[in-house]
C-alpha cells in the first residue's frame, strides 16, 4: 500500500453557509424586503391569535353538550319485541338495546326507519311523526306522560 492508494473512511462535512456567503446568493434564501427577510423576525402562527380571539378553543367555559337521548328505529323494535308487548325505556334497558346514563334510565326517541308489523304499546317514549303513522297503521298504542311546558311553570310560580 502506498500513500496515493489511501482513502478516507469518512466524508468531509460541507462548510456551513453564513450570511451572504456560500451558494445562496445576495438574499441568502430570504427573498427580498419584508418582515420575514429581516433578522430577528419571529412570526407567531395564526392559531395563537385564534385562541386569544375564541375562548372556546382554550378549553374552558364551554362544555360539550351531552344528550341522554337514545335514538331507536322501528326495524330494531321489530326484531326484539313480540306482538302486544310494552316498549318503554325500562323494557329497552332489560333487553340491552340501550344503556344506562349515571344510574338513570335514558330518554328514548323512536324514529320511523324500517317497517313494523306487530302492534306494540309505547310508554314514556318520544315518537317522530313518521314512526307514529306506521305504529297507528299496524294498530299500536302510544301512551305518553305529559310534560309541563316552560310557560306553565312560569305561570305557576307567578301565582304563588
Amino acid at each position: 500500500m502506498q500513500l496515493h492508494e489511501l482513502k478516507p473512511t469518512h466524508k468531509n462535512k460541507d462548510k456551513k453557509r453564513i450570511g451572504r456567503g456560500g451558494k445562496r446568493g445576495t438574499y441568502s434564501g430570504r427573498g427580498q424586503k419584508g418582515q420575514k427577510s429581516r433578522s430577528g423576525s419571529n412570526r407567531q402562527p395564526i392559531i395563537r391569535k385564534m385562541i386569544k380571539k375564541y375562548p372556546k378553543l382554550r378549553g374552558y367555559k364551554f362544555k360539550a353538550v351531552k344528550t341522554d337521548l337514545a335514538i331507536i328505529n322501528l326495524d330494531i323494535l321489530e326484531k326484539n319485541f313480540k306482538a302486544q308487548e310494552k316498549v318503554s325505556p325500562k323494557s329497552l334497558l332489560e333487553k340491552k338495546i340501550i344503556g344506562k346514563i349515571k344510574k338513570q334510565t335514558r330518554k328514548v326517541k323512536i324514529l320511523g326507519r324500517g317497517e313494523i308489523s306487530k302492534a306494540l304499546s309505547f310508554e314514556n317514549c318520544e315518537i317522530s311523526n313518521k314512526a307514529k303513522e306506521k305504529i297507528e297503521k299496524v294498530g299500536g298504542k302510544i301512551e305518553k306522560i305529559e310534560k309541563i311546558e316552560k310557560t306553565e311553570k312560569i305561570e305557576k310560580n307567578n301565582k304563588k
